[in-house]
């Protein structure tokens, strides 16, 4: 008797560690995609009593995220993303780089578990803009902190691996501080990516 309880326990003990082991606790990912900049004009530069605009361009991005998900509806994720852009001054366009960290509080549609699971999503981010030739590594560039939201879908493709899709929106302040510059700059994500669920 004693025997057969013990292997009764063990039993649930297994079959309870089993359904935390297929629970997405965490999500580690990667994503790329689009970056939409709306509002573009970021101020003026005068040489020799003539103006020229001065703006930024859409461009590409890539980066990863890290998803805790605490909660059956609501999760919390962190991430940086690698921005491409094009710093147009009267016309003429030269690459420059737009580094981002954020964090954002997601609420999800369908509990933890569910296949399919769309999502809003609202946080705060900063933007580091690195003009050609200067580097965010060593100090250089503009940072800008401000806010995002936006929403997405993910759907799980296996126990540990799932698919996801994100439109997000962040502004903040238009970097440099020029001359005319008004309003906030958005941007627009439109991404893909892969993640691994732990």
């Amino acid at each position: 008797m004693k025997r057969i309880a013990k292997y009764s326990l063990i039993a649930v003990a297994f079959s309870a560690l089993s359904a935390v082991g297929f629970a997405q606790v965490a999500e580690i990912g990667v994503h790329a995609g689009a970056s939409r900049i709306s509002n573009p004009e970021i101020g003026v530069l005068s040489s020799g009593g003539v103006d020229f605009p001065v703006e930024l361009d859409d461009g590409w991005r890539i980066g990863f995220r890290l998803t805790l998900n605490n909660w059956r509806f609501f999760g919390n994720e962190f991430g940086y993303a690698y921005n491409r852009t094009q710093l147009k001054i009267g016309g003429e366009g030269d690459g420059m780089a737009i580094h981002q960290g954020f964090y954002n509080f997601l609420a999800y549609a369908l509990p933890e578990g569910s296949v399919i699971r769309p999502f809003a999503t609202v946080g705060v981010h900063f933007s580091n803009f690195a003009p050609p030739g200067s580097s965010a590594a060593s100090g250089g560039g503009d940072n800008k902190f401000g806010f995002n939201y936006g929403g997405g879908l993910k759907v799980r493709i296996s126990p540990l691996f799932l698919l996801r899709f994100d439109v997000r929106q962040y502004q903040n302040g238009k970097p440099f501080d020029l001359p005319s510059a008004d309003g906030l700059l958005r941007q627009t994500e439109i991404s893909a990516g892969f993640s691994l669920a732990l």
